[in-house]
């Protein structure tokens, strides 16, 4: 940590413009300081446009030149997605730009003046002055594949998002109007959704034979066999259904509606799904992740969508935490708390390594033995979920290793690293 946060202070010198900025949808504020966090040139606004980003170019160049600076670095407190289109633009110019934690900045407004009193122009001062000393970290600003990973990865989320909210939709539908219906079909399955399409009311159902809703089902495009055994439980609940008979005309219609959503959401996430699987396999890293058994084209564009390239980090350390799976703990004098995992880092992330690791351990022979290593250990073992963490660190170690060395995985490597921690044991 000491090494990292003297690099960046090293990075700050006599001939360093520091230019702190808070960011806003429509106008960002920034503010000038030198090195010993001296204010320059008071926070000016910088609206959110090609001329309001010129402008701000040729006031960062001036002040250059008149306060004799050599080097300039931009710092922001991010807010939301508003910060994107000054980072692209600072970076065609070779400008560095780096982030200031929001959390550092709620805590430090209070050192100039003692008041809790929030504003922008206030904000920016503050944002350069905790870059002074180092307090920064360095974003990556994704491009050309990356940028695509990024953007499908987040487009598939939404979509997903809204596929989820539509189904509870339909499932509230059902409470009032067949509420019986998830007796026979708790997912959504195609059979479930014709069967919706055409006969979404207990009275569509009664009277017919089980030969005639499946003739009737057959016609829904994709459907070829329909279940016959679920037809006549269809007819048995659809006999006794206490579902509401009021307004029909309009639930009709609103079923029909929710059905056509889901049916195009699908449809519109497979397409998304093939064109990132089409990204991850034109990629060089592509071979390496697909030789880790467990690792399907699903996971890898997930965790290319969220690391970008494993090969673009100097150390796996960086990747864990990025995770938010490095350790914190409170300690004080005699007190040694117990230690956790931080969460600071992307969730997705996180998400994404905990819904890989359980099938690793199941089908990958390596993971497996460490899993089994770790939780029956003499000394301090780790009870299941702790062990699982552990493995996705481990897995983000793996992974970075093979894409920087371009090495197939080779569990025999691991079970090296397995031997020589069961004989430190």
């Amino acid at each position: 940590m000491n090494s990292k946060w003297n690099e960046k202070l090293n990075q700050v010198t006599e001939n360093t413009l520091i230019v702190g900025m808070d960011i806003a949808k429509r106008k960002h504020y920034a503010c000038f300081v030198d090195e010993r966090g001296r204010v320059l040139q008071k926070a000016f606004a910088v609206h959110q446009s090609k001329e309001g980003f010129e402008a701000f170019y040729q006031n960062i160049l001036h002040a250059m030149k008149v306060y004799e600076k050599s080097d300039v670095i931009v710092g922001i407190e991010p807010t939301g997605h508003y910060w994107m289109n000054l980072a692209y633009f600072l970076d065609s110019y070779g400008i560095p730009l780096v982030m200031v934690n929001p959390l550092h900045v709620k805590k430090a407004k209070e050192l100039d003046d003692n008041l809790q009193t929030k504003n922008d122009k206030k904000d920016a001062v503050v944002i350069a002055r905790l870059m002074k000393d180092g307090r920064f970290s360095y974003p990556r600003i994704l491009k050309d594949i990356e940028a695509e990973f990024r953007n499908g990865s987040t487009l598939r989320s939404k979509m997903t998002e809204d596929l989820s909210g539509i189904k509870n939709r339909i499932v509230r539908w059902l409470d009032r109007y067949f509420p019986e219906f998830t007796q026979v079909y708790p997912t959504f399955g195609k059979m479930a959704l014709a069967t919706l399409e055409k006969t979404p009311f207990p009275q569509d159902i009664v009277g017919k034979t089980a030969e005639e809703l499946v003739f009737l089902y057959r016609q829904v495009e994709g459907m070829k066999a329909p279940q016959l055994p679920k037809a006549k439980l269809l007819i048995n609940v659809a006999n006794h259904s206490i579902g509401l008979t009021e307004g029909s005309q309009m639930a009709r219609l609103e079923i029909a509606t929710l059905l056509r959503q889901y049916r195009l959401l699908e449809e519109e996430i497979e397409m998304v799904n093939t064109h990132l699987a089409e990204l991850a396999k034109s990629t060089e890293e592509y071979v390496y992740l697909t030789s880790v058994p467990g690792l399907g084209d699903a996971t890898i564009v997930d965790l290319l969508s969220e690391v970008g390239s494993f090969s673009h980090y100097e150390d796996p350390r960086q990747l864990i935490k990025l995770a938010g799976l490095t350790l914190r703990e409170n300690s004080s004098g005699q007190h040694h708390g117990r230690k956790h995992f931080s969460k600071r880092g992307r969730k997705r992330l996180r998400n994404v390594l905990f819904k890989v690791i359980v099938p690793l351990v199941r089908h990958n022979k390596a993971f497996k033995l460490l899993h089994e290593y770790y939780t029956t250990r003499q000394q301090n073992p780790l009870k299941g979920k702790q062990s699982m963490v552990v493995l996705c660190g481990k897995l983000l170690k793996v992974l970075h290793g093979i894409c920087k060395k371009k090495v197939q995985f080779d569990e025999r490597h691991m079970m090296i690293d397995l031997h020589c921690l069961s004989t430190a044991a």
